[in-house]
């Protein structure tokens, strides 16, 4: 294994050592380079497109440092961030302090985008750009050089850094990060330790942080001002992690995570050859949780643009488990699939033998299974119906067999695939599973990956990525105030795959509370019914929702978000919008129907909880609507029909477990002509 790991590390570093090619950007106005020769005055200012974001950077000596380069945050006028520090540690030299400044350049940029899959059809990408070049103290011609790049959305300040090749050695060795994030006070977080943890016990101060918080990291700076930190763009680095600032209260600073997936408490490293740029260290400014989460694009325009020339076959959708893992299986949840819309259906954990058995080839099904099992006949049969098979295959089939499998499911006609427990942290695993994703689009695969996995906006390069794990989802069965965390925390840093329930007696939410969160949360590829089985899950008229539901977008709104207490989303697909609110806390309250267009009329599906236990429609109150879906196990789905405008507002009673799902759809009056 180590022989690989370097051989492929090597490489790896070779092809990531190019540098990018950056976007198209209008000049500002008396803008370009300044050289040391005039003296540069410090501090360089840069603010937002809409002026309400400013960053401003400077060189300070910090205890007996000198030119130690810092940046603060303010948004309106009120501090985000005070005097955070910047550097760079490397194995035989640092890049902390003692610098001059030796230059920059001002620039902008304004685009719109498509994404293939996303939550909205139309992204705009604004930002004011500082460039900042910096050099050690020393023999002017061979004092080693950093560039900071810094960039002011109105969503959120960013920066990175890059290793010219100019005065700097070919090979580096970065050691850590010198990245803080100084806060004004011991504001409240939503801080966890590992992607799968439980966001319902996550609340704490700043100064409660400990080593290894995962990223994005929502802060509550005051009243309306929301921040939330992360990073974006990162293919082939050390994840990123956050710990406390020794010695500098309210500070956090950027970790680079070690080998360990679990752990998270060692610092990595990251080595490669110059010319190097960092990844993206973000930071998400809102006045509201829901404003950060609709101004999660943020992380997708820093990343590049879509490197594939062909499209056509990425494909969203939704997606049912076959759990059997059988012909018959299969062959039922295509006819499922079929039945309510789906689009794929999936082979989990267990095909091609048990996935922690060194032995397991994920080249053929195994041989035990393979009288029941006639996996090619399942995949003739699905994509006869226009339903795709999605297989798994655990991390270490990815790290073995990865040029085999992925042409050979080609040929078979498999559709996606989805990479199980994936090494993750240090700069070698994030580097082979990003090249695991660009390997797959290759042979035309779409790709899950499970399990710790949060990704960083890839998904905008290499949009074959339509999903990650990186969730408590209901594989855990969370409580309803972790799920009503999530849309503020988790998902500011992109998709994640939930795999929701819907017969399950394990749930710890109603079914009306499963069809809000498909609607709350995003992703282009759903996992629907986890732990059902076709014959297990009845005709409920409930489930119409999810069979008209869309998994990408063309407009989001986030009507309402209180962190832990209530999620209200819409969604439009087309004319139509799809609607979904939970709340764990204070569940009685309005939701205006304003986002709809203004003078038209729409019918409004709404489900709502029902009565475990229906009652014969003579016994309804007069203002009851029959159609009621219920099982023995959980309360029902009361559906009730209302026509409604952009006027109409909607009186909400949401139990702490339950939720409500809308689907609107305009209301077209049929012409009078022949």
């Amino acid at each position: 294994m180590k022989n690989l790991k370097s051989a492929f590390l090597v490489l790896l570093l070779l092809a990531s050592c190019i540098p990018s090619k950056s976007q198209d950007s209008k000049p500002i106005a008396n803008a370009g380079l300044q050289v040391a020769g005039g003296k540069i005055p410090l501090p360089l200012e840069l603010k937002s497109p809409d002026g309400k974001l400013s960053l401003r950077f400077n060189l300070k000596d910090i205890g007996n440092e000198k030119g130690c380069p810092v940046y603060n945050v303010s948004y309106d006028g009120r501090p985000v961030l005070s005097d955070s520090r910047l550097g760079l540690l490397m194995r035989i030299q640092q890049l902390a302090h003692d610098f001059d400044i030796i230059g920059r350049n001002t620039s902008s940029s304004d685009t719109n985008w498509k994404p293939v899959n996303g939550e909205r059809s139309t992204i705009r990408d604004n930002y004011n750009q500082l460039v900042v070049e910096l050099q050690l103290t020393g023999p002017v011609p061979r004092a080693r050089r950093l560039t900071l790049t810094f960039r002011a959305y109105d969503e959120g300040i960013a920066l990175n850094y890059t290793l010219p090749k100019a005065n700097n050695w070919l090979y580096f060795d970065i050691t850590s990060e010198l990245t803080q994030f100084a806060f004004t006070g011991d504001h409240q977080a939503w801080a966890i330790y590992r992607a799968q943890a439980d966001y319902a016990k996550s609340l704490m101060t700043v100064s409660k942080i400990g080593p290894g918080a995962e990223r994005p990291l929502t802060i509550k700076v005051e009243d309306h001002l929301y921040v939330a930190i992360t990073e974006a763009q990162n293919a082939f680095y050390p994840r990123m992690k956050l710990r406390p600032t020794e010695g500098s209260a309210n500070t956090l600073e950027a970790m680079l995570d070690a080998e360990s997936a679990r752990g998270g408490l060692i610092n990595g490293s990251a080595t490669g050859k110059t010319p190097f740029t960092t990844p993206w260290r973000v930071v998400m400014v809102a006045e509201s949780p829901g404003k950060l989460l609709e101004q999660n694009y943020l992380v997708l325009n820093l990343n590049e643009p879509c490197k594939l020339e062909d499209i056509s076959w990425i494909k969203p959708g939704k997606v049912i488990r076959e759990t059997t893992l059988s012909t018959v299986g299969g062959m039922a949840c295509i006819d499922f699939a079929v039945k309510h819309h789906m689009q794929y259906i999936e082979y989990d954990a267990g095909w091609y033998g048990p996935e922690g058995d060194p032995e397991s080839d994920a080249r053929s099904v195994e041989p035990k299974r393979q009288s029941t099992l006639n996996l090619q006949e399942v995949i003739n049969y699905g994509n006869s119906k226009g339903i795709g098979v999605v297989l798994y295959v655990n991390h270490a089939v990815m790290e073995q067999q990865l040029d085999e499998i992925l042409p050979l499911y080609e040929k078979w006609g498999v559709k996606g695939v989805k990479y199980g427990f994936v090494n993750m942290g240090s700069q070698f695993w994030t580097a082979m599973t990003h090249e695991a994703i660009r390997k797959a689009a290759k042979y035309h695969i779409l790709v899950d990956i499970h399990d710790e996995f949060r990704n960083t906006g890839y998904q905008r390069t290499y949009p074959n990525l339509m999903t990650v794990e990186g969730i408590g989802g209901n594989e855990e069965f969370p409580t309803p105030l972790h799920n009503a965390t999530l849309p503020f925390t988790r998902f500011l840093t992109g998709p994640a795959d939930y795999t929701y329930c819907w017969t399950s007696n394990r749930l710890k939410n109603t079914k009306s509370h499963q069809l809000a969160l498909s609607t709350i949360f995003f992703s282009p590829w759903q996992f629907l019914f986890w732990y059902d089985q076709p014959k297990n899950v009845p005709d409920e008229p409930a489930l119409e929702y999810w069979d008209q539901l869309p998994t990408t977008w063309d407009e989001t709104r986030v009507l309402q978000g209180d962190i832990g207490r209530r999620a209200v989303v819409a969604r439009r697909k087309g004319a139509e919008w799809f609607l979904g609110a939970i709340a764990p806390v204070d569940g009685k309250f309005t939701i205006a129907l304003d986002f709809l267009e203004a003078g038209l009329k729409y019918k409004a599906k709404i489900y709502s909880d029902a009565p475990a236990i229906a009652a014969k429609p003579d016994k309804l109150k007069a203002n009851t609507p029959p159609a009621i879906s219920t099982t023995s196990s959980m309360p029902g789905v009361r559906i009730e029909e209302k026509n409604v405008d952009s006027k109409f507002v909607v009186n909400a009673d949401i139990s702490a477990n339950g939720g409500m799902a809308i689907h609107l759809i305009p209301v077209v009056k049929k012409s009078n002509k022949k």
